[in-house]
């Protein structure tokens, strides 16, 4: 199966991913990723679709997802009858993503507030 597809090296997914080698080991040992494929030899490859899903799980990450809930996300993809449950999940963090993008843009307009103030003293 693997000799019909494109794989890397943990070392090229980290590159790729932009993840450590021991996050990506982190990741598969938690169930944030599914137990990754691996050679003959034993040896652990990616595919195109685990980047695809480490690129997801980065945006995850970046917006703030804990790990409990990357941890349920992670399970909920290995299961194909548990879409519901992962729009909902996505759905929650994105209110949660709002919330925290409103929260800065009110911090935002507070600074302009005050940098103005400063200029007019000038």
């Amino acid at each position: 199966m693997l000799d019909a597809m494109t794989t890397y090296t943990p070392a090229e997914a980290a590159e790729r991913s932009g993840f450590s080698i021991d996050t990506l080991r982190y990741y598969e040992r938690e169930g944030v990723l599914p137990e990754v494929q691996r050679t003959a030899g034993g040896h652990r490859v990616y595919t195109d679709a685990e980047l695809g899903t480490l690129d997801f799980l980065k945006c995850l990450r970046e917006t703030g997802m804990p790990m409990e809930r990357l941890r349920r996300y992670g399970e909920l993809c290995r299961d194909d009858d548990t879409v519901p449950e992962r729009i909902a999940l996505l759905e929650e963090h994105a209110v949660s993503v709002q919330q925290r993008l409103d929260e800065v843009l009110a911090q935002q307009a507070r600074l302009a507030g005050k940098i103005s103030w400063y200029r007019s003293t000038l």
